[in-house]
């Protein structure tokens, strides 16, 4: 796709509209998050990969915020939140609490996790399950590493190379992990915009390379011990979320877990698919019917307002 594609008029209207940002202290950790809706709707808590950021779901969140109040953070180590000596799914599990908590929902929240988020979706899944409506896990890798992880000579580089010498210098260097095609120019150069920070001596990623130094624990076997409802869903082309690896996560949910495939969609499906992805959302929401029988918002986006329901 050519650099000067068009911008498609829904992103450019989902980045327009408004949002609340916010921070709670969780653990003595500032853990940064954005908020689109209204009190009184239900509650999303959408919460990205390793090395990503709340801004992933900035072009997306709005187009769900007719029906539901969504959340996104910042995990810690990665985004505009704190950094932490040392990270676990537990510790991050309950920062997504703590943001549920703070956005005051008027009933359970689900949680949508991405990739590594999705991990954590588990955790917390298995850890807060009784305060939760259900956990939603997109291309959520279960047999091995998450992807980001496993590009452990990234991280060493940029030990290596340091902060780069301008802020186009920074973006220019940003790469998905695993790479795929099918990311449209304007979607890239915005996760690639929110991904960079400037530094003494120019400017460097915004995640602290030590989140991929936590242990790999076998996540998968939590799943049983879930306490709320679960889903899948994944990329028909993810080198993640294979045909056995969903197969292996479905059986692990149980009977009855809903199991979506994006056709023609990657690991990184938030950027491939967007809307396809907005629509297997909304599908499995309606199907647990999260959010029936609640007023929803005549204008698109739109800002936090009082509860109306």
């Amino acid at each position: 796709m050519s650099l000067a594609a068009e911008t498609p008029d829904w992103f450019t209207a989902a980045l327009a509209a408004p949002r609340d940002e916010g921070v709670v202290e969780v653990g003595g950790c500032p853990i940064h998050f954005l908020a689109w809706g209204s009190a009184g709707l239900p509650g999303l808590v959408l919460v990205h990969g390793g090395a990503a950021h709340a801004h992933w779901w900035s072009f997306l969140a709005p187009l769900l915020a007719d029906s539901w109040d969504c959340v996104a953070l910042d995990l810690s180590g990665h985004g505009d939140s704190g950094r932490r000596r040392a990270y676990s799914l537990e510790a991050w599990a309950g920062e997504v609490m703590a943001v549920a908590e703070r956005a005051a929902f008027p009933e359970p929240p689900v949680l949508v996790g991405h990739s590594m988020g999705g991990l954590i979706a588990i955790q917390a899944a298995r850890d807060h399950g009784d305060s939760l409506a259900g956990a939603i896990l997109v291309d959520a890798p279960l047999r091995r590493p998450d992807p980001e992880s496993q590009e452990g000579s990234r991280t060493r580089a940029l030990r290596v190379l340091g902060a780069h010498a301008t802020r186009a210098e920074a973006e220019g260097r940003f790469r998905l992990i695993p790479g795929q095609p099918g990311v449209h120019p304007a979607i890239f150069r915005h996760i690639a915009a929110h991904s960079v920070r400037e530094v003494a001596g120019g400017w460097t990623w915004k995640f602290d390379p030590q989140v991929f130094g936590r242990p790999r624990l076998p996540v998968g076997d939590l799943l049983p011990e879930a306490r709320c409802r679960l889903a899948l869903i994944f990329g028909e082309r993810s080198e993640v979320v294979t045909a056995d690896v969903a197969a292996y996560t479905a059986e692990m949910m149980g009977p009855g877990a809903p199991v979506v495939c994006l056709p023609g969609a990657y690991h990184h499906l938030l950027l491939d698919s967007p809307l396809v992805f907005v629509g297997a959302l909304r599908g499995l929401l309606a199907a647990w019917g999260h959010g029936e029988d609640r007023p929803r918002r005549e204008s698109f986006g739109g800002g936090r307002s009082p509860d109306y329901s």
